[in-house]
């Protein structure tokens, strides 16, 4: 969850919001579970065009829909679409912050990925597609060949046709959705699977500043 200060000056987060692309923010103070509302990158632009406005972050900060981990998603997606709101703040059982969930999430859920207004600028495959700065989805189809080309690495393109092959190999037993590996310094999750194949794959490069 990237998330902005409540104290941060604009030199100090505009980094984030250019770096991350984001169009919506969580602003806390102290630490994550302390939410004070959510900045909406397009409450900002009021500003560039009026330089002399004087900005403060506490003034253009909206309400945060703050939702348990226990709520259904049905009944949140109603809601999502009734009271016209895109993100809410999950909490579980003793009010921590355990992150958030919009409603492009939900129709995933339901529909499969949906790619956004800026996917096809920036991914080279159908196979491999951009999430952020740092995390791709990849099917687990897609060739250790085109792998390595697309990411720059070295995987051992012998023993294994595909990247699932990699991964399944790194296993040593078919994982479950949501279970995790480290491949050469790279991570990668499970996010769909059945019982005989694993279908897609998140990677998580290693930051380059680390």
């Amino acid at each position: 969850m990237v998330t902005i200060d409540i104290e941060q000056t604009v030199e100090q987060f505009l980094p984030i919001m250019l770096d991350h692309a984001h169009s919506r923010y969580p602003v806390i103070s102290e630490d994550k579970d302390h939410i004070e509302g959510i900045l909406l990158a397009k409450d900002l632009l009021p500003y560039a065009f009026l330089p002399d406005r004087a900005f403060k972050l506490k003034e253009v900060v909206r309400e945060a829909i703050i939702v348990p981990e226990s709520k259904r998603v049905d009944v949140l997606l109603k809601e999502f679409r009734q009271q016209r709101y895109h993100m809410a703040i999950v909490v579980d059982e003793y009010g921590g912050v355990s992150g958030l969930v919009t409603i492009e999430d939900i129709l995933e859920l339901i529909v499969g990925e949906i790619e956004d207004e800026y996917d096809d600028d920036i991914k080279e495959t159908d196979e491999i597609r951009p999430l952020n700065k740092h995390t791709y989805s990849v099917k687990a189809l897609t060739s250790v060949e085109d792998f390595n080309r697309f990411f720059e690495t070295s995987l051992n393109e012998d023993e294994s046709d595909t990247i699932g092959g990699v991964v399944l190999r790194a296993f040593g037993h078919m994982p479950d959705t949501d279970d995790k590996v480290i491949i050469e310094n790279i991570g990668f999750k499970v996010t769909n699977s059945d019982k005989r194949r694993i279908l897609q794959l998140k990677i998580t490069l290693p930051d380059s500043e680390d």
